[in-house]
């Protein structure tokens, strides 16, 4: 494989590790909405027993919506963030790959610096 496409294919796996990145940052989002949602449901919970809220069906039933719902996004949001990540690093590594790949050649501006001093 040559220089060009090999430099094609790392700029492909720059992008899609970028996207991948942003969907982990999504599901990090997600996550926390999850957890508030588990906290409210929490709060509400323990107002409705000790009753500071009146026990009544909308009370009851926002509740375990927020405990049930939270909990399941949650779970969902925490598994496709891990999965995103491998794929992610996969792909990065991926890229680290091809890039040792690449013939690279030290290229000097003509300044003289670097250059040993003669004699």
């Amino acid at each position: 494989m040559d220089d060009v496409n090999l430099a094609e294919e790392i700029s492909q796996l720059e992008v899609e590790i970028e996207e991948l990145g942003e969907a982990v940052e999504r599901c990090r989002k997600f996550i926390l909405a999850s957890k508030i949602a588990i906290a409210v449901g929490g709060i509400l919970l323990v107002a409705i027993l000790l009753e500071v809220i009146n026990p009544d069906r909308l009370a009851i039933i926002g509740t375990i919506t927020f405990l049930i719902g939270g909990t399941v996004a949650f779970g969902a949001n925490t598994s496709t963030a891990q999965q995103t990540m491998v794929a992610m690093r996969v792909a990065e590594m991926r890229r680290a790959e091809l890039i040792s790949r690449i013939d690279l050649r030290l290229v000097e501006d003509g300044s003289g610096e670097g250059e040993p001093d003669a004699p």
